[in-house]
């Protein structure tokens, strides 16, 4: 007996029925991007995105890597010149092994507006800024330029004064390599003479723009009027269907004995549903074949002026995409540091409701969080130790009717539980485990250029006192 004048919470809980919830996964996100792309539904499953012709572009960039600690140039990637673009691998090392490396301190001047172009520049490491002098003998910024990129091409190329003042934001490493190493090549090689006499006389044609149509306007009387035609890509990119997949395996006994207010079977596709959307997004954005992050074209890159994403910076990308913009997208650690720095600024972003969810908008585009927008320390997709690294932000355009970016499903596949994703059973073993297929199917289109544009180099860490 015990001193008890009625019946204990412990003892009552036993006859209790318990209100039980769904699995849940704190690896959910809103997935804001899967909810921002329109949906192409393909019967094919191969999208061909048919373009204007344009002339040859590259990426803008010349990747290099370290030897013994120095840096050197991957003789490969000079074919990012134009006039390299058919040399042979010999040549190319010849001038690979021609750079040397040089360090520079934040404000040092590398290249003087005027000043004989007698080095192409290749920043390793670090930021810098071109300025040149306005017609009232004011500076004026034309943009900032950071790892990979190079300077002054044009100049270097034709023994000409360099057309504006270049100046370092950072400390940085870059390498250099002196003219005569071209003219060194050019007398080598015949081909690369002709390619290079053939840059010398062009007039200037901008990589990736489109081959023009010839027209007349304005004319009076007459005249005979120009014929034209309008030609195409001789290859078009095509993006065929990529996927996401996992086999689910459910122990039958589990499912008979288990299943009374809750379908096990059902939970644990839910939960596998959630897994493979997330991982969806995360190639959708990072993929090296086709990933928006690695699908932005290299005049739609944008450097952050001075390493925080500010106003100004944000400016520049809707500058780039101005032709109908929809959404930014960023790791919510930099919409953070932007929402900082507007409020150092006095002008706090504007909050508005879309996706059902209070969101900061610039300008009137709204700013969708993703934690897969990776870092450049390699941790992303919501890794704590992402903040010790750099972000980037993009600014895109969607939809087939204004020439933007899609997002790419099946119209149907067996199975189906979702739009693009099935669950096909794949029988039970002898171990009365049962396995059902999880497979969604995906992709993604830029149908133009300036449908996408990425500021880069985004730092998150700078912090403001206010007292």
């Amino acid at each position: 007996m015990t001193d008890r004048l009625s019946l204990s919470p412990d003892a009552a809980r036993q006859l209790a029925t318990a209100t039980k919830t769904a699995p849940q996964m704190r690896g959910t996100t809103p997935r804001y991007l899967m909810r921002a792309l329109p949906w192409v539904d393909l019967k094919s499953g191969v999208y061909r995105v048919n373009r204007r012709r344009t002339f040859v572009l590259g990426d803008d960039r010349i990747a290099t890597h370290s030897d013994s600690g120095s840096p050197r140039v991957v003789p490969g990637d000079l074919r990012e010149l134009p006039y390299l673009r058919d040399a042979e691998e010999s040549c190319l090392t010849q001038l690979a092994d021609a750079f040397t490396e040089v360090s520079f301190e934040a404000g040092q001047i590398l290249a003087q507006e005027g000043d004989p172009a007698d080095r192409l520049w290749i920043i390793v490491q670090g930021r810098a800024e071109k300025r040149v002098t306005g017609r009232y003998g004011e500076e004026q910024l034309i943009e900032v330029i950071g790892d990979g990129q190079f300077f002054d091409l044009g100049a270097w190329t034709r023994e000409e004064n360099s057309p504006y003042r270049v100046q370092a934001l950072t400390p940085g490493t870059a390498l250099c390599a002196e003219r005569g190493a071209l003219a060194s090549l050019a007398d080598r090689d015949e081909g690369v003479r002709s390619s290079l006499t053939a840059y010398v006389s062009s007039n200037g044609v901008r990589p990736g723009a489109e081959v023009p149509v010839d027209l007349a306007a304005g004319h009076i009387g007459e005249p005979d009027l120009p014929a034209t035609y309008v030609d195409y890509e001789d290859a078009p990119r095509e993006y065929h269907m990529t996927l996401a997949q996992t086999v689910l395996r459910v122990h039958t006994r589990v499912h008979d004995v288990y299943s009374g207010d809750v379908d096990q079977t059902r939970q644990q596709a839910l939960l596998t549903i959630e897994a493979l959307r997330e991982r969806q997004e995360s190639a959708l954005l990072n993929h090296p074949e086709f990933g928006l992050f690695h699908s932005v074209a290299p005049g739609q890159r944008v450097q952050s002026r001075t390493g925080s994403p500010t106003p100004d910076d944000l400016d520049e990308l809707l500058a780039k995409v101005w032709k109908q913009p929809c959404y930014f997208l960023a790791h919510p650690k930099a919409i953070a540091a932007f929402g900082r720095e507007c409020t150092r600024r006095g002008v706090p972003p504007v909050t508005d409701s879309r996706f059902g969810s209070p969101l900061l908008t610039w300008r009137g585009i709204p700013l969708l969080p993703s934690d897969k927008v990776a870092f450049s320390c390699g941790v992303g997709s919501g890794g704590s130790a992402a903040a010790l690294g750099t972000t980037e932000i993009l600014l895109m355009r969607t939809g087939e009717a204004d020439r933007g970016v899609v997002g790419l499903r099946p119209s149907e596949v067996a199975d189906e539980l979702e739009p693009g994703l099935s669950m096909r059973n794949m029988g039970t073993d002898r171990k009365g485990i049962t396995s059902y297929l999880m497979t969604a199917y995906f992709n993604t289109a830029v149908l133009v250029d300036d449908a996408l544009a990425v500021l880069q180099n985004v730092e998150v860490n700078n912090y403001y006192d206010y007292s």
